[in-house]
């Protein structure tokens, strides 16, 4: 099987554990997929199949839009809902529309990161969250993340009798961001404690909510051998990329790694031959030079 899989991710699982499901439900080894997501997130978790691991790496660049929400007035140990409280400030007069945009609007554009240490990132060859459950402290090293956009969905609500206010958020970034430090430091911008308590990835590599298929989803299919949940490589594609058929000497020369002559001017173009998709090739001064070989063969 060769294809692209977006799937609804669960919350209560891993990103790892979604690749070992299919694996079994699929009986297929080479799966991959394009973006870890926490285990208390759901959403959108694109599923690169056999061939499709080819793409795992382009798909990772594309940009991931996020639902969630943010409660100002309490830090937890995890920077989510599923830490200890470590800090707290109450609210005794909610912070107004302006000052909430403002402050998202300065986290806006090329920001840094500091991961948390309740996450997978590794230093030393261990993962943050080795040192954090032994205790140990530990130097993150900070990254630089893109926001393209952080705002704020419907009205902030004030719990007047806990003190805090509830903002829901809706944020599109580049890979590597994380949401949960991102509400962090929104409160560190209001100079309140926070963190995030609950997210959706509503879409990334090209797919949204709406397109995901869930595991029973799969089963189903499965029990009754359709595999339409799996679509063609080319669906990982922007439609903005345009699509050039190969004649038969082209092909030849494409199998080859060959570089080719294309009536094209775009940056990048699709290849396909027989109705599939075979590969991305990219300009280079008067050729196109192959990007991503995809599939060799007919199939």
């Amino acid at each position: 099987m060769n294809g692209i899989i977006p799937l609804y991710k669960p919350r209560g699982m891993t990103s790892a554990d979604c690749v070992y499901q299919l694996r079994k439900l699929l009986h297929e080894k080479k799966i991959g997929h394009t973006g870890t997501l926490d285990p208390e997130v759901d959403g959108v978790l694109t599923i690169c199949v056999g061939q499709a691991t080819k793409l795992v790496n382009w798909l990772l660049d594309s940009d991931k839009v996020y639902q969630g929400q943010v409660v100002l007035g309490k830090a937890t140990s995890t920077e989510d809902a599923t830490g200890e409280i470590i800090d707290q400030k109450e609210i005794l007069t909610p912070f107004t529309i302006e000052q909430v945009e403002a402050a998202m609007l300065s986290l806006t554009g090329s920001i840094q990161q500091t991961p948390p240490m309740y996450s997978a990132v590794k230093v030393n060859g261990k993962r943050l969250y080795e040192y954090a459950r032994a205790g140990q402290i530990v130097q993150r090293p900070s990254r630089q993340v893109t926001i393209k956009k952080f705002q704020m969905r419907g009205v902030p609500h004030f719990d007047e009798h806990q003190h805090l206010q509830m903002l829901d958020f809706t944020v599109v970034c580049s890979k590597g961001t994380y949401i949960r430090t991102l509400a962090v430091q929104l409160g560190e911008s209001l100079n309140v404690p926070a963190y995030m308590s609950r997210l959706t990835r509503t879409a990334g590599s090209s797919f949204t909510l709406d397109q995901t298929v869930s595991f029973d989803q799969i089963s189903a299919k499965l029990q009754q051998n359709e595999f339409d949940f799996c679509l063609p490589l080319e669906a990982a594609f922007s439609s903005q990329i345009p699509r050039c058929t190969l004649t038969d000497e082209q092909w030849q020369q494409v199998q080859n790694g060959s570089k080719i002559t294309l009536a094209a001017s775009s940056k990048q173009v699709l290849l396909t031959f027989n109705g599939i998709a075979k590969a991305l090739y990219q300009k280079q001064a008067d050729f196109y030079v192959p990007q991503i070989m995809l599939l060799k063969n007919d199939r």
